[in-house]
């Protein structure tokens, strides 16, 4: 018997698979579990039934295909080739493929994403803006051919001849499409200001709308600081840029309809407006003249003699009255002033000398005390009537 190394015998189990028909492209139902994406973008997982399980992979250039996010638990049909994984001596699944049993792959993509989105509020009622009631020029995001272009011209010029119309022309489904979309929304936001944004395209299938579901798209909407009308396929067509956008139109040409105001409607209004404006003009014309006419008529029956009389004696009295106000207000002052005087009078160092005492003064300094004199010292006496010079003599310390 023939002794052969781990190596070798695992080489021959994956030959014997790789030569197998059905293991070279099958498709497996079952429960997703152990799901995980690393850093390499490659994804590892689990798939179970009631009795066995099977282990799979799918490389990053399969995964970055995928529309939806897979999650534990989610049933799924993978697709791809069965092999062995030589290091570890086990076989796995290396899928191409994978989808959800039941709703479509579409279908679970745009679910989970409206979820995550509203969860952080893009589709939120406050942050909708008001659309312009009277756009001069509006920017539309959409293909050139076809004919979404044409029905927004038609509709916007029958209503409006002079709206001016600026076109950003995109793929609107396909590879690169999203990314156009968007930077076209972001264009007219940074370096072609307009008053007004539709992006949009026809009808079609849920795969022919899906760049309007793309996340790159529905940001560059909530974000621009220009209103945004989304025309996305027909009425029954619903997409996240329908969801996010200020305004939604069940197709362009209602877009075009929401958009520009009727030039003939705006005209009739403003006639009817102004129509009211000089009735109201002319009605309150009427009534300033017969005011004054009325008025007129008043002064001309009375002399100015007549008017003056009754102004000239309320002048008189307050003049009056503001003299006695003034009079009485000078006899506080003046009372106040005396008994001010008075009181300074008192205390007044020539009060004291008036009644017959004197005041002894040292080099102009008043002298308190005799301690501030010696013997010799000369000063002034100043009595009320007069000053004289002295010499001190003897000086004796209290009243002897």
């Amino acid at each position: 018997m023939a002794v052969h190394s781990v190596s070798a015998l695992t080489q021959y189990i994956k030959s014997m698979f790789q030569t197998e028909g059905m293991l070279r492209n099958v498709s497996v139902e079952g429960e997703l579990s152990n799901y995980k994406m690393y850093a390499s973008g490659h994804c590892y997982f689990t798939l179970k039934d009631e009795t066995a399980s099977l282990k799979g992979v799918m490389f990053k250039s399969r995964a970055r295909l995928l529309r939806f996010q897979p999650e534990n638990g989610m049933k799924v049909v993978a697709t791809g080739e069965v092999s062995v994984y030589e290091r570890d001596g086990t076989y796995q699944l290396y899928a191409e493929r994978l989808l959800p049993v039941g709703a479509g792959e579409l279908s679970v993509a745009f679910e989970q994403m409206k979820t995550r989105l509203a969860a952080e509020g893009l589709f939120r009622a406050e942050h909708k803006k008001p659309l312009p009631p009277f756009p001069r020029t509006i920017g539309i995001v959409t293909s050139l051919s076809g004919a979404v272009l044409r029905d927004i011209y038609r509709v916007s010029k029958r209503r409006d001849p002079k709206i001016r119309l600026a076109l950003c022309p995109t793929l609107v489904q396909g590879e690169g499409a999203a990314a156009e979309i968007a930077a076209a929304i972001r264009f007219f936001n940074k370096k072609y200001p307009v008053d007004l944004l539709i992006v949009g395209r026809g009808g079609g299938s849920m795969e022919d709308l899906w760049a309007f579901n793309e996340e790159l798209v529905v940001r560059a909407i909530h974000d621009s600081v220009i209103p945004v009308i989304s025309a996305v396929g027909h009425e029954t067509d619903t997409t996240l840029a329908d969801y996010v956008s200020d305004v939604r139109a069940a197709t362009p040409s209602q877009a075009a309809e929401i958009a520009v105001p009727e030039a003939a409607v705006l005209n009739r209004r403003v006639a009817e407006c102004e129509a009211r404006l000089q009735k109201v003009l002319r009605s309150r014309l009427a009534y300033e003249r017969e005011r004054v006419m009325r008025l007129s008529g008043f002064f001309l029956k009375r002399s100015p003699q007549t008017l003056l009389a009754e102004p000239r004696q309320r002048l008189d009295v307050a003049v009056e009255a503001l003299g006695q106000s003034i009079r009485h207000i000078l006899l506080e002052k003046q009372h106040a002033f005396r008994i001010a005087a008075e009181k300074l009078e008192m205390l007044s160092p020539l009060h004291v000398i008036g009644r017959g005492y004197s005041v002894v003064e040292k080099s102009g300094v008043a002298v308190r005390s005799v301690k501030e004199l010696a013997a010799g010292d000369k000063v002034l006496v100043r009595l009320a009537d007069g000053t004289f010079d002295a010499v001190v003599g003897d000086l004796r310390e209290g009243g002897s």
